[in-house]
């Protein structure tokens, strides 16, 4: 669009005559007026279009099964029954959903299977609670690797040793547990630092062979120490007797009206599992509870 701008030249009369305040009648004839015309063009523009941007967002990642930096970490003051004193459950663990810690990589897959080696690999052996003095020889313990459901949905590989005359029915039972998606919050064997540290009251490791002595006693070998037990969520299944409660922290847990993923009774696929074998499960003792418990002979 254009715009004129008009610019106009006046050429006066004679000097003289404007300043003796003649009439204009007797002024000399004006010269002609001088026009000029100047042309100015004024443009608008049409902005360019912005360049498209994407923007990717960043996943968010699922902290809901994060373990807490202070579980495993706060010893407790110790009793006179070779345990810690018990404590009330932290809120975080109530209703307690953790992923594992990082041990064997995962799996390819969410399908069955065992690898059972009837000698025991020497790195694991190392990092066993095995030594000498165990009433069972390391050459009488089998090794199993096998896949589990962790309470974060995902499957993870677990790993125990038990005595080889049940390795076999050992996976059979783990399978069945396993085809149930029963979660289980870590599956490894448990080494002598850990077996030997002051108690945190908050372990949850599933496991068979523990070279240890029955909770609350220093004289009497566990089954476990002849690999010939398994305990299952030992925080969501505790151990109580009187004033005795093993892990120490898993008081909400004593409640077994509120059932709980991660929780074993008679109803679960645990439960039929191992009886399945003929194991016994410590849930039905008398004068004593051990609910993550599981044996060969019942005890």
């Amino acid at each position: 669009m254009s715009t004129r701008a008009i610019s106009l030249t006046l050429t006066a009369a004679a000097a003289g005559g404007l300043l003796t305040g003649c009439s204009l009648l007797d002024r000399d004839e004006p010269a002609p007026l001088s026009v000029t015309t100047t042309a100015t063009t004024t443009a608008t523009a049409t902005p360019a279009p912005l360049p498209a941007v994407t923007v990717t967002a960043e996943p968010v990642e699922d902290d809901s099964y994060a373990r807490p930096l202070w579980l495993g970490q706060v010893p407790l003051e110790m009793g006179d029954n070779n345990l810690g004193v018990p404590g009330d459950t932290p809120d975080a663990l109530e209703d307690r959903q953790l992923e594992p810690r990082e041990w064997l990589a995962d799996p390819d897959d969410d399908s069955w299977f065992v690898d059972i080696s009837m000698d025991v690999p020497d790195d694991v052996a190392a990092r066993s609670s095995w030594e000498e003095g165990c009433p069972v020889d390391i050459g009488d313990l089998a090794y199993l690797v096998m896949p589990y459901w962790g309470f974060d949905g995902e499957v993870h590989t677990g790993e125990m040793m038990v005595h080889d005359d049940v390795a076999e029915d050992v996976a059979g039972a783990f399978e069945r547990v396993f085809a149930a998606q029963f979660p289980i919050e870590e599956m490894r064997v448990i080494s002598r630092e850990e077996r030997d540290s002051p108690p945190t009251g908050d372990l949850n490791v599933t496991s068979g062979f523990t070279c240890r002595q029955i909770v609350g006693a220093v004289s009497v070998w566990s089954q476990h120490a002849y690999g010939k037990a398994i305990d299952i969520n030992p925080f969501h299944n505790p151990f109580y007797r009187g004033e005795e409660l093993f892990p120490e922290l898993s008081e909400a847990y004593l409640n077994r009206d509120d059932m709980r993923t991660g929780m074993i009774d008679e109803a679960t696929e645990v439960y039929a599992a191992f009886t399945s074998i003929g194991w016994g499960w410590g849930g039905t003792w008398t004068g004593r509870e051990d609910w993550m418990h599981f044996s060969v002979n019942g005890h």
